[in-house]
């Protein structure tokens, strides 16, 4: 066959400028200009133009069917894409149309051959939330694959190990750490309520020395609890996979703090006496008991609602400043206002602006305590402007607030439900039929240095929205799209 196109001329006599190409992208049909499309000549459309005087391989290595006749171009890509990468051409930059994946139309700008750096800084932002989900969701895939994934060459102490971090720290991994789990959550809360019921004086007894000390029964309940937290908090520390990430980590360091007490006051009850004389024993004693709050954050660990609101606050500390400011503006005006307002009156209770500032808290607040209150009609008139104030002041910020930690939450079950999803996609197309077998599959995934590396080679392509891109190199990247919208 002829290694030219008849439609060109043999001599190159058309100049590319004037060259006019039509491409077919899934259906939708688009005219192009030489002109326009040799801006960028190392996208792949420009390069279209450069091979329609080469032979059927150089035209079918960018294009998936050519039409001599018509010189048009077809594409099996996404039409939506196309229509927002053909931008480039126009006005030199891209905008990623609302409603398709970003990770797929990084793939679909990457088939065009076209940089990322043409791509809107706001749309770099939604692609980038993208990378980071995906990047969450192999995380919990690869957690499961640990837990799931038995290593012949361990000896039996570090498989011994693993069943024990599993048993305490995976409540989802077997029916016996559900149960562990249970009684953790358990042995909070009883150790909490026996900490409150101590405090009332109907439940105390007296002791030698005439002082009132918690009941004998009660300080068993609470000798048992802690022998609880201490044996979780040892076998914890053996069996964690890193040591010095565990000792430093934010809720271990709350469980410390909720155990040390008891130790240290125990060591003071007997040694201490000796030491220093017994009225600053008794003290000390009674200061590290106040500790024992701590214990109650223990319930964070078994709670992921409390762990939500916890990220929710730490993502909201710009509301929370906001907040915090209009209330230091308000009460320090207020609080002026209210002593100045209120000097005219003889049994004014406004002694000095400093201690009106207690006045101007309780009361933008909406709590009023009415231990302070203003007597004169400036005052009564400032104190309802503050308290409008307050309300205001207060309310603006919340609703970010309340955003942030409805976004996190629903965040968080999507990627979880995803991580085992994923799973079941592995179990089902993997050539062996094994999760257990990919165990190592994440590990290129996770690496920095490789932008977007091979996860597993054995899967076959999915249909499903929650299909991470990374898992196969396999590129059905319009099957993708569709299924992202």
């Amino acid at each position: 066959g002829e290694s030219r196109f008849p439609d060109v001329d043999s001599n190159g006599s058309e100049k590319n400028e004037d060259i006019e190409i039509i491409v077919n992208v899934g259906g939708m049909r688009q005219v192009l200009y030489g002109e326009n499309l040799n801006q960028y000549p190392a996208t792949r459309l420009a390069q279209l133009i450069n091979c329609l005087s080469g032979g059927y391989d150089s035209i079918f290595s960018l294009c998936d069917d050519y039409d001599p006749g018509k010189r048009e171009f077809y594409f099996d890509r996404d039409p939506d894409a196309f229509k927002c990468i053909i931008d480039i051409y126009y006005f030199g930059e891209i905008h990623m149309k609302k409603g398709i994946c970003p990770i797929c139309f990084k793939n679909e700008m990457e088939f065009w051959k076209v940089d990322l750096k043409f791509l809107d800084d706001c749309c770099k932002t939604h692609l980038s939330e993208k990378k980071e989900e995906l990047e969450e969701i192999a995380r919990r895939v690869q957690l499961i694959l640990d837990d799931l994934g038995v290593d012949a060459s361990e000896n039996r102490w570090k498989r011994c190990q693993k069943y024990i971090w599993k048993l305490m720290e995976k409540p989802e991994s077997s029916y016996s750490a559900r149960v562990i789990a249970v009684l953790s959550f358990l042995f909070i809360l009883i150790s909490s309520v026996v900490m409150c019921m101590g405090t009332i004086p109907e439940l105390q007894i007296v002791d030698s020395e005439g002082n009132h000390v918690e009941h004998p029964t009660l300080d068993n309940i609470e000798t048992a609890c802690i022998g609880w937290f201490t044996l979780e908090y040892v076998l914890r520390l053996i069996s964690s996979p890193n040591k010095l990430h565990f000792v430093i980590s934010f809720m271990n360091i709350i469980d410390v703090f909720a155990i040390l007490p008891f130790y240290v006051s125990l060591i003071l009850t007997h040694l201490g006496a000796g030491m220093m004389e017994l009225t600053n024993v008794q003290q000390a004693v009674q200061a590290l008991r106040i500790m024992r709050i701590a214990r109650i954050f223990k319930l964070a660990r078994h709670s992921t609602g409390l762990q939500t609101l916890t990220y929710a606050l730490k993502r909201s500390f710009k509301e929370l400043g906001l907040l915090l400011m209009y209330l230091a503006v308000g009460i320090f005006v207020f609080s002026a206002l209210g002593y100045t307002m209120e000097q005219s009156h003889p049994e004014t209770l406004f002694k000095s602006i400093p201690q009106s500032f207690w006045w101007a808290i309780i009361t933008m607040t909406t709590v009023g305590y009415g231990d302070i209150y203003p007597k004169t009609t400036l005052g009564k008139l400032n104190a309802a402007t503050s308290f409008l104030c307050g309300v205001i002041a207060i309310a603006l910020p919340i609703h970010p607030i309340i955003n942030n930690f409805v976004r996190y939450y629903n965040k968080q079950r999507v990627l979880e439900t995803a991580a085992k999803h994923e799973l079941e996609l592995m179990e089902l197309y993997s050539g062996e039929g094994k999760v257990g077998g990919s165990k190592n599959e994440l590990e290129d995934l996770m690496g920095e240095d490789k932008e977007r590396p091979s996860w597993s080679r054995q899967l076959k392509v999915s249909h499903s929205d929650t299909f991470i891109h990374l898992l196969s190199d396999e590129k059905h990247y319009r099957t993708r799209l569709q299924s992202c919208k």
